[in-house]
């Protein structure tokens, strides 16, 4: 079951890059947040080996908003010392 919620993750995230770019935020960023829960269940199903690929295809697909997500996470805080 859960390899068949991965190939229609992967199905949206393809569709959601069809978009223009200005519709791609939301659809994208939900895309983004369920992978992690994806890898999760397909890792329990299947093993290691399917969360390294499926690693391997988010970080693919998704280099971009994660490399976004990394700076704006290590970014120090306003007001905080």
């Amino acid at each position: 079951m859960s390899l068949i919620a991965g190939i229609l993750w992967v199905l949206a995230t393809t569709a959601v890059a069809m978009l223009p770019v200005e519709r791609h935020f939301v659809p994208g960023r939900i895309l983004l947040f369920l992978a992690p829960v994806l890898l999760i269940w397909m890792g329990i199903e299947m093993g290691w080996l399917a969360i390294a690929f499926g690693l391997f295809a988010v970080a693919s697909m998704y280099r971009r908003p994660i490399k976004y997500y990394w700076a704006k996470w290590r970014q120090p805080k306003e007001g905080s010392q």
